[in-house]
């Protein structure tokens, strides 16, 4: 069994109005997107870091820079399943999720997240951990800058 714990952070982008928030591969509607080449997507950049720090391979920074700026892939699914690929036949069978931020509201959507994510791991939902939280305000994240978020994740 191995454990590996993930980090990503984000700030929000008020000035760009085409691109969407995603988070876990869900579309946040009517909030502004993250500031990033990819779709920026703090969740599955957090837990590709968590399976990179189980692997020892790091996908975020050579590998996704030239997947997104070489290959235009600004899909982090993509960069999510290129960690996995280095699993070597270990398992993910939980992942929590921590997610720091005052906008959006995520509670509403830890289901449709929890799915997304399952899917996207090949474990049940109900390992699929995800709790949120402002942390009342004392720092940028909730004070609505942007987003943190920290995963951990046990493979077998």
């Amino acid at each position: 069994m191995k454990v590996g714990i993930g980090q990503d952070s984000h700030r929000f982008d008020f000035e760009d109005k085409t691109k969407k928030l995603i988070l876990g591969g869900v579309v946040f509607e009517d909030c502004p997107p993250l500031d990033g080449n990819s779709d920026a997507d703090v969740i599955l950049h957090s837990i590709t870091n968590a399976i990179s720090g189980v692997t020892c391979v790091n996908i975020l920074g050579k590998v996704s820079d030239d997947l997104c700026l070489k290959q235009g892939i600004t899909d982090s699914r993509v960069y999510l399943k290129e960690a996995m690929k280095y699993l070597d036949g270990s398992k993910i069978v939980h992942v929590s999720i921590s997610i720091e931020c005052s906008t959006p509201k995520i509670s509403p959507k830890i289901p449709e997240l929890r799915k997304s994510l399952a899917e996207l791991l090949d474990i049940p939902e109900n390992c699929v951990g995800i709790t949120a939280t402002t942390g009342e305000g004392l720092t940028q994240f909730g004070q609505g800058k942007g987003i943190q978020v920290f995963s951990c994740v046990t493979v077998i």
